[in-house]
């Protein structure tokens, strides 16, 4: 078998697996396999009984774990200029590996490698936290996560004018709140980034009660931002739920009107008969 076949082949292999492809197929079951169970392995091992007693043979899968992904990443990296959108060598490779899901392939990888590096064990545990990106490789097998990123994509200007609103109201509602309590809880409401824990809490509708308002001024500022809040936050729920909505309906949509029985075109057959 030639390169070329061969790049093509496993570039087959390495996409969602076709009608008819077992080989693939078989592929895409064992990863989506392998996926579910590195989240499984993740969850057990913060349980100290279980990491402590278990701690080689977590090891051992892990290692076996990040063999299987980086030879998916490179081979990956490597076939790509088989989609003609990345056929270039260099310039291809560079745009796939810098899509989202190529950074999800990296991140599942990455902990690993920067742990056997050396580093100061406070930033290996906040790394190894990348670790539960794994999960996220099932975007790629699973049509319901696709729809969920093409969504977010999609609406990423509104979903970031909503952030930004949340941002300046949150900013707001916690300076309102600190000059109105300051004086009377200087220990609760200490300064604006210690208020802004009750602002979230409030804003959000939580109210867990750690935090509250005892003077007049302060209730009457509480009481217009949870109101405001409610409103706030059901904004991006409404543009993701119309966005859903409209990609739903256009999945939906067949894109040819053919016959079940002959495959021709009911709609030209239609007019041809008229």
């Amino acid at each position: 078998m030639k390169t070329s076949q061969l790049k093509q082949r496993i570039y087959e292999i390495l996409e969602i697996g076709k009608l008819g492809d077992r080989i693939s197929i078989f592929f895409d079951v064992f990863l989506i396999t392998l996926i579910i169970l590195n989240v499984a392995a993740i969850i057990l091992e913060s349980i100290s009984f279980l990491h402590g007693k278990y701690a080689k043979e977590f090891f051992i899968f892990e290692l076996s774990s990040v063999v299987i992904f980086t030879t998916e990443y490179i081979l990956r990296a490597w076939t790509i200029t088989c989609n003609p959108n990345y056929q270039k060598p260099v310039t291809g490779r560079f745009r796939y590996l810098i899509t989202p899901m190529a950074i999800i392939d990296l991140l599942a990888i990455l902990p690993f490698y920067l742990a056997a590096l050396g580093l100061d064990l406070r930033v290996i545990r906040i790394f190894r936290l990348f670790r539960i990106f794994r999960f996220a490789k099932l975007v790629r097998y699973s049509s319901a996560l696709r729809l969920l990123f093409s969504v977010l994509r999609n609406k990423s200007a509104e979903i970031g004018v909503t952030v930004l609103l949340m941002s300046v109201l949150l900013i707001v509602a916690s300076s309102l709140v600190y000059y109105a309590e300051n004086h009377a809880q200087p220990e609760k409401f200490s300064s604006i980034p210690a208020s802004m824990w009750w602002g979230i809490a409030t804003l959000t509708t939580v109210g867990y009660g750690d935090i509250a308002p005892v003077t007049g001024l302060g209730k009457f500022f509480a009481a217009i931002i949870a109101v405001l809040g409610i409103g706030m936050f059901a904004l991006p729920a409404g543009i993701l739920g119309s966005a859903f909505v409209d990609a739903m309906g256009k999945n939906k949509i067949p894109k040819h009107n053919n016959c079940p029985h002959c495959g021709k075109n009911i709609t030209e057959t239609t007019k041809e008969d008229s």
